[in-house]
């Protein structure tokens, strides 16, 4: 979901785009969590900060992932692991999708200093407050920090 980008969501595709000819990162929506960023401004953070690959392509999409999957063509869907936690949430989803969609998912572990980095407890930092963006910036790049901040600080 990529709301907002961070240093692990980073990591995940720097390695996986040495990995794969071609990587597309897929921007959707989770039904059950509450954006804060638009499909489009998550786009448009994402660009610029994979524009350094050439093999990456950004894309928004709507509906289910294996039938955007399917659409672009792809045989492999790529999902990024912190812990046990996300592994057996995962682990449900990718064996649905190679019943009922005939692809496989491949699973690539986080880098050691991303596993407790968390897009929805960076957003509970700043929509609380009193954070340093410096500090912040430690898990999420500067400008999605402060856009972060921006945010939340408007809808108040």
């Amino acid at each position: 979901m990529f709301d907002p980008v961070t240093y692990g969501h980073l990591d995940i595709i720097e390695r996986a785009a040495q990995l794969y000819e071609k990587l597309i990162v897929a921007i959707g929506r989770n039904p059950l969590k509450e954006e804060v960023f638009t499909a489009e401004e998550r786009t448009e953070m994402m660009v610029q900060h994979t524009q350094q690959f050439d093999n990456i392509e950004v894309q928004t999409y709507t509906g289910l992932t294996i039938e955007f999957a399917r659409q672009v063509g792809a045989r492999v869907i790529l999902r990024g692991i912190r812990d046990t936690v996300d592994l057996h949430a995962e682990l449900e989803i990718a064996m649905t999708n190679r019943i009922i969609g005939d692809i496989e998912t491949v699973f690539l572990m986080t880098s050691g200093q991303h596993v407790l980095t968390s897009s929805t407890l960076i957003k509970q930092i700043v929509e609380i407050g009193n954070y340093n963006p410096d500090r912040l910036s430690r898990l999420v790049p500067l400008d999605v920090a402060k856009k972060l901040e921006q945010r939340f600080r408007s809808k108040t």
